[in-house]
């Protein structure tokens, strides 16, 4: 595999920065927030609450990819505005999803940070226009995406002059039909040792059921990833899109107090309080 630009150098990882966030120091980042901003009311109020309870970035799609082109594809730069809005209020920098390498300058003063989703990890003409930008990238991996695929198009950011990336591992599509992508959590130790990059996870997409997000959450900070990307909603039932993997306001305040618990756990392992 020709990594020239992502490989470790001297066994190190780097670590990623938006605004006053880093990703990958040593911490658990969560991103949380909507799979689509559909009010203004809808996307202020998720901004105060995944904030509050321990949330560093705010997420929120603007520009949705949908399998069906009938279904909801996102408000466009009326959503930018509202999300750009609830980030100031509330200060907290947001990430959305770019679909179009044309779309790129259009999007940029509304986020801090562009996201390639999975159905675009393989379009090499939009991983080149955002690796000639300033903003650090969130790279989703593929739904039929081979690690070594996965990294190459990482690849294609970096030789672009752009190497703040961090992986996103969503789960990949195989023969099971219960979940709504198998989770490849080995992933993401293979990810760390491979690249220098930072690298989350998505287990909200990576499993399509809300009641998996908790324990796949935890299973991610145990096997080593930098933090979880997940979908919140003040009332999922009516939510726009990915209504079934969308937790509510008071499941993710149990879901942050868990993580936060098991964070805790495994610091005081690194010091030998265990």
């Amino acid at each position: 595999m020709d990594l020239r630009y992502i490989s470790k150098e001297n066994n190190q990882g780097i670590s990623v920065k938006i605004k006053d966030i880093v990703i990958g120091n040593g911490d658990f980042t969560i991103i949380a927030g909507p799979c689509s901003v559909e009010s203004s009311e809808m996307i202020l109020s998720t901004a105060q609450h995944v904030k509050s309870k321990g949330a560093a970035i705010l997420r929120g799609g603007a520009f949705k990819p949908r399998t069906s082109p009938y279904a909801f594809q996102g408000l466009k730069e009326e959503g930018l505005d509202m999300l750009k809005a609830a980030s100031q209020n509330e200060n907290i920098p947001v990430v959305s999803e770019v679909m179009d390498p044309r779309d790129v300058a259009v999007i940029y003063d509304y986020v801090d940070m562009f996201q390639i989703g999975s159905r675009n990890m393989q379009n090499f003409s939009l991983l080149k226009e955002v690796g000639r930008t300033d903003k650090p990238i969130l790279l989703k991996r593929g739904m039929a995406a081979t690690i070594e695929d996965f990294l190459m198009a990482a690849e294609y950011i970096a030789a672009e002059g752009n190497d703040r990336i961090v992986l996103c591992e969503r789960g990949i599509r195989t023969f099971e039909n219960i979940t709504r992508n198998t989770l490849d959590l080995a992933a993401v130790p293979i990810l760390k040792k491979l690249s220098k990059l930072p690298v989350i996870v998505d287990p909200s997409h990576g499993t399509g059921i809300r009641e998996l997000v908790l324990p796949m959450s935890l299973a991610a900070l145990a096997v080593g990833a930098d933090g979880v990307i997940v979908e919140v909603h003040p009332d999922p039932a009516c939510a726009l899109s990915d209504a079934e993997q969308s937790l509510s306001f008071e499941q993710f305040e149990t879901f942050a107090e868990k993580i936060n618990r098991l964070k805790h756990y495994f610091e005081d392992m690194r010091k030998g309080s265990y």
